[in-house]
């Protein structure tokens, strides 16, 4: 077998061995109603009963301090046709703009929570938040399931993702899509 020579990443530069990751918009609500989209690529599931999900957000972004007063936040999964409106949300702050207007999407009703989701967003998850734990330099926000739906004929168990054409974060300002070739191996038996 042939040595591979390893090099060295610098520690503050780990997290992107990870990468890509599935991005999203999440969305979140001030008390009084302005509504807010921040990009994420730190997100993942926690539990299947009751389903749960984590989003890593730095305290320093205006959406943690939206989705800590007002307990909730939705998970919009964008497709590639979005890529430029998710750069966007996550390189302005919206403290002073709105992301909804100036990224031209749609806020619309969600079904359990009063932050909106993006009409434009191929699926949407409504969360009620239920921990946060501080993890270094960023809040691990944990929020339970309260509603989860999807544009028809894209889902089924998995994306078909041809035609949801899933977003992920490469790092920095690039992204990729999912091949549209599903694997799945087949284990030895012994």
């Amino acid at each position: 077998m042939s040595r591979v020579k390893k090099v060295k990443v610098d520690s503050e530069m780990a997290y992107r061995l990870i990468h890509p990751m599935h991005t999203v918009l999440v969305t979140c609500a001030s008390k009084a109603g302005k509504a807010n989209i921040i990009t994420l690529a730190w997100i993942m599931p926690t539990s299947a009963k009751p389903p749960m999900v984590a989003i890593s957000i730095a305290p320093r972004r205006y959406s943690h301090k939206l989705i800590e007063k007002a307990g909730e936040f939705v998970v919009n999964v964008p497709s590639m046709r979005l890529v430029r409106q998710t750069l966007f949300c996550g390189r302005t702050p919206g403290r002073k703009i709105a992301k909804f207007k100036e990224a031209r999407l749609t806020a619309a009703s969600s079904r359990k929570v009063k932050a909106p989701i993006i009409k434009e967003c191929v699926a949407h998850l409504e969360c009620k938040l239920v921990q946060k734990i501080t993890t270094g330099d960023h809040t691990l926000f944990v929020g339970e399931v309260l509603a989860a739906y999807v544009n028809k004929g894209v889902f089924s168990n998995m994306y078909d993702v041809e035609k949801a054409k899933p977003v992920f974060h490469m790092g920095g300002n690039s992204f990729v899509t999912a091949s549209t070739k599903v694997v799945t191996p087949k284990l030895q038996s012994k």
